[in-house]
C-alpha cells in the first residue's frame, strides 16, 4: 500500500509540473503566473479540489502519441471564494501552449455542467494558443461543446472570463458569451485572426497589442469589462466581484454585514448639481456617497464613459447601479453607452439584482456617425432591457431628463417601481432654448421676445413638478436624503412579484 501511495504522489507531482520547469520559468519571465498559481491566488487557501488531473489527449497523428502530459493543458475543479462555492478552469500555456484538444474540452465541459447542476459561478482563466491543429475537427467539436454549455448556462449561473495571455480563434467566442470579460494589460490579447493572417488578407500590418490588446478592447471595442495591471490584481478583483453576485438565478443577492447607517445623510449632495445647467459634475461622487461605505465595483470604466455601470450595496445587499455621467459628453446616450448599459441591466435582471438608476441625460447623441452606426437599434436595446426587467427598480432624476432618453432611463412608464426627482430636475421634451426656437420660430428675429419665452418655458416645464402632478414622479426629495429614500424603497420592494407574459424568449433588437 505504501508503494501505491508513493506512486500516486509521484504522478500528482508530474502533473503539477505541467510542461516542465523551463516553460514555467518562461511564463514567469513574461510576468505571468502559471495556471495553478493563478488558481491559488483566486481561491481561498486550501479550498481547491481538482478534477481530471490525469487526463491525456487521445491524438495519434503527427507523432502526438509520443507527447502526452497529464492534465492536457487545462487545470479544472472547484473551490471557494470567501467561503462561497465556485467552479474554475485555468488554461496552462506550458502544456502545448494551452491549445484545445478534445480531451481538454471535455474537462472544461465537465466543470461547466457541474456548475449549472450545483448552482455556482464558473470562472475561466484563459492563456492559450487556440485549437490544437493536430486534432483537426475533434478540436473544433470540443470548442462547440464548450460554446453550447456557455449558451445553456447563460442567465442560470454567473460566467466570468479572465484573459491572461493569448486568446485567439475559437478561444475568443467562449469568453464572448460569458457575462463579464476582463484582461491583463500588456500580457494578454484576444482576436479572431492574428496579425499574420490580417497582413495576408488585408495587407494591414498590426501588432498583437494594436489588434487585440487590453487598450483596444477595454477602451474602443467594449469587448471586455475591465483591464488590470497584472495577474495578481486581476484575480484579486475577480474575488471582489464574486462577492457581489448571487451563486445562481435561484438565489437572491448576497448580504454582508454593514456598519453604514441606512439613513445616513450627505449634506454635500445638496450642492452637487451646479447652478449653471451646462456645467458638468461627477456622478460617481453621488454613487459613492449613496452606496454602503463608498464601495462601488465599476464595470467597463474606460468604455462608454458617458454612462456608469457597476455594483454597490445598500444595507449590505447588492444593487446594480446605472447612471448618466455629465463629465463625459454631458451624459448623452450614444451607441456605446446604450450597449454597455443594456447588457448590464439584463445581467442584473437575470440574477435578481435590484437596479438603482441616477438620471441626468440631455437626450440621444445626434449626428451621422451615430445614425449610420445604428443608434436607433442600439438605443432600443437599453429601452428594451429596462422595460423587460422585473427586478426592483428605483430611479432618481438629479438634473436633465429630456426627450426619449427620459423614457429610456428606467422611467415610471417602463415599470419603474419608485421614481424620485431632486428639486434641480428638469423633465421635458427638450431643453428650453431648443423648444422655444421651434415653438416660437416666427419670433426668431426678436432676441428679447425669445429670451422671455425661454424664461417662461423654464418656469413652466424645466422642473420636476409637472411630472410629479401627473404621478410620473413619486416624490421630489432632498438630495441629502437620497440614500435613506433608496434604502426605504428597496425594503418595500424586497418581496416584489412581477412576471412577463409567457414566451419562448424575447427578440431584443440586437
Amino acid at each position: 500500500m505504501h508503494d501505491l501511495i508513493e506512486a500516486l504522489e509521484q504522478k500528482r507531482a508530474d502533473a503539477r509540473i505541467g510542461g516542465g520547469q523551463a516553460r514555467i520559468d518562461s511564463q514567469h519571465a513574461k510576468g505571468k503566473l502559471t495556471a495553478r498559481e493563478r488558481i491559488q491566488v483566486l481561491l481561498d487557501e486550501g479550498s481547491f479540489e481538482e478534477y481530471d488531473m490525469f487526463v491525456e489527449h487521445r491524438c495519434a497523428d503527427f507523432g502526438m502519441e509520443e507527447q502526452k502530459i497529464p492534465g492536457d493543458g487545462v487545470v479544472t475543479g472547484h473551490g471557494t471564494i470567501n467561503g462561497r462555492l465556485v467552479y474554475v478552469f485555468s488554461k496552462d500555456f506550458t502544456v502545448f501552449g494551452g491549445s484545445l484538444s478534445r480531451a481538454h474540452a471535455e474537462k472544461i465541459v465537465k466543470v461547466q455542467q457541474a456548475a449549472v447542476r450545483n448552482g455556482a459561478p464558473v470562472i475561466g482563466l484563459f492563456d492559450a494558443g487556440g485549437a490544437r491543429i493536430q486534432e483537426g475537427v475533434d478540436s473544433l467539436a470540443g470548442y462547440a461543446d464548450i460554446f453550447m454549455e456557455n449558451v445553456l448556462s447563460s442567465g442560470v449561473i454567473p460566467q466570468i472570463s479572465v484573459i491572461m495571455g493569448p486568446c485567439a480563434g475559437g478561444d475568443v467566442y467562449s469568453p464572448a458569451m460569458t457575462d463579464f470579460i476582463f484582461m491583463v494589460k500588456d500580457t494578454s490579447y484576444m482576436y479572431v485572426t492574428g496579425p499574420d493572417v490580417v497582413k495576408t488578407v488585408t495587407n494591414e500590418e498590426v501588432t498583437h497589442e494594436t489588434l487585440g490588446g487590453a487598450s483596444v478592447h477595454a477602451k474602443k471595442s467594449g469587448v471586455v469589462d475591465g483591464a488590470f495591471e497584472n495577474d495578481i490584481e486581476a484575480l484579486t478583483q475577480i474575488r471582489r466581484l464574486i462577492d457581489y453576485l448571487p451563486a445562481s438565478n435561484r438565489d437572491k443577492p448576497p448580504i454582508r454585514p454593514v456598519h453604514d447607517a441606512f439613513d445616513r445623510a450627505e449634506a454635500s449632495l445638496d450642492t452637487l448639481v451646479p447652478p449653471n445647467p451646462n456645467t458638468p459634475y461627477d456622478m460617481k461622487e453621488l454613487i459613492t456617497k449613496v452606496v454602503d461605505e463608498g464601495d462601488f465595483f465599476e464595470i467597463s470604466p474606460q468604455f462608454g464613459g458617458n454612462i456608469l455601470c457597476g455594483f454597490g450595496r445598500i444595507e449590505g445587499s447588492t444593487v446594480g447601479v446605472v447612471a448618466n455621467q455629465p463629465m463625459t459628453l454631458a451624459g448623452v446616450l450614444d451607441i456605446d453607452a446604450s450597449r454597455k448599459a443594456a447588457r448590464f441591466v439584463r445581467f442584473c435582471d437575470c440574477f435578481n439584482i435590484p437596479l438603482v438608476t441616477f438620471v441626468d441625460v440631455p437626450g440621444f447623441m445626434p449626428g451621422t456617425k451615430q445614425e449610420y452606426g445604428g443608434l436607433i437599434k442600439h438605443g432600443a436595446k437599453l429601452l428594451f432591457a429596462y422595460a423587460e426587467a422585473t427586478v426592483p427598480k428605483v430611479t432618481v432624476i438629479t438634473r436633465k431628463a429630456y426627450g426619449g432618453a427620459y423614457d429610456v432611463m428606467s422611467s415610471k412608464h417602463l415599470r419603474g417601481d419608485v421614481n424620485y426627482a431632486w428639486p434641480t430636475a428638469e423633465i421635458a421634451v427638450m431643453g428650453a432654448k431648443g423648444a422655444v426656437e421651434i415653438i416660437f420660430r416666427k419670433e426668431a428675429g426678436d432676441p428679447e421676445k425669445l429670451a422671455a419665452r425661454t424664461k417662461e418655458y423654464e418656469t413652466n416645464f424645466a422642473n420636476p413638478y409637472v411630472a410629479a402632478k401627473r404621478g410620473y414622479i413619486d416624490d421630489i426629495i432632498m438630495p441629502h436624503n437620497t440614500r435613506k429614500r433608496i434604502a426605504n424603497s428597496l425594503r418595500t420592494l424586497k418581496n416584489k412579484s412581477l412576471s412577463n407574459p409567457w414566451k419562448k424568449h424575447d427578440n431584443i433588437p440586437l
